[in-house]
């Protein structure tokens, strides 16, 4: 027996078990519905995330501020999202739930809904590239639509552990505020609690 072949004798049954190793931890990845619950940890995700929305639009959409606005001014409320502060101990991105109240708004007729700031800002530049000369039919300046009301809000966490069991409350709250007079036409709020328990595991 050479050296080469004692070599790979003893070399091959490691790599072997290295192949083993990492075809066991590869990742099994299954499409599920969107709207099913998974909740693998008891953090935020993405069906509080969804109730959340859902509760916020039942709620925003009959309130009498849409019809007292059309009355008083004779044409649909105009409402721009100045998000919501996110005040939990998590990172969660609550722009989620802003945009499908925002969607609500236009698929119902009723509300207006202009761009963020930041996308406003965006839009701003877009239209000052297009009086460069180069576009045939450049977008006007003056002409943007001012919001009546902004869409604002803040979500909290209360954390308590106890031995196995961890329990998680989140409260989200949101409002709309008219922007003339700072007067609060509608106020959302949406609380979540969930009961964790891990089990331990001994040495």
């Amino acid at each position: 027996m050479n050296l080469h072949s004692s070599i790979v004798r003893k070399v091959s049954p490691f790599f072997f078990a290295a192949a083993l190793t990492a075809c066991s931890q590869s990742p099994q990845v299954s499409r599920v519905d969107p709207n099913t619950t998974t909740d693998l940890t008891g953090a935020w995700n993405d069906t509080d995330s969804r109730e959340v929305a859902q509760a916020s639009i039942d709620d925003a959409m009959t309130f009498p501020w849409i019809d007292e606005f059309k009355q008083a001014k004779g044409r649909k409320p105009v409402v721009i999202a100045y998000g919501v502060k996110n005040k939990t101990r998590e990172h969660i991105n609550t722009e989620t739930f802003i945009k499908d109240l925002e969607r609500a708004f236009i698929r119902s007729g009723k509300v207006t809904v202009v761009a963020s700031q930041e996308e406003r800002e965006e839009i701003r530049g877009e239209r000052a590239d297009q009086q460069s000369g180069l576009t045939e039919t450049p977008a006007e300046f003056g002409k943007e639509k001012g919001a009546d009301f902004v869409l604002t809000g803040v979500l909290m966490d209360i954390y308590q552990r106890e031995g196995g069991k961890e329990v998680v409350f989140y409260q989200a709250n949101l409002q709309l505020i008219n922007v003339t007079t700072n007067e609060k036409v509608w106020m959302g709020e949406k609380k979540i609690k969930k009961v964790v328990k891990r089990n331990r595991v001994g040495l």
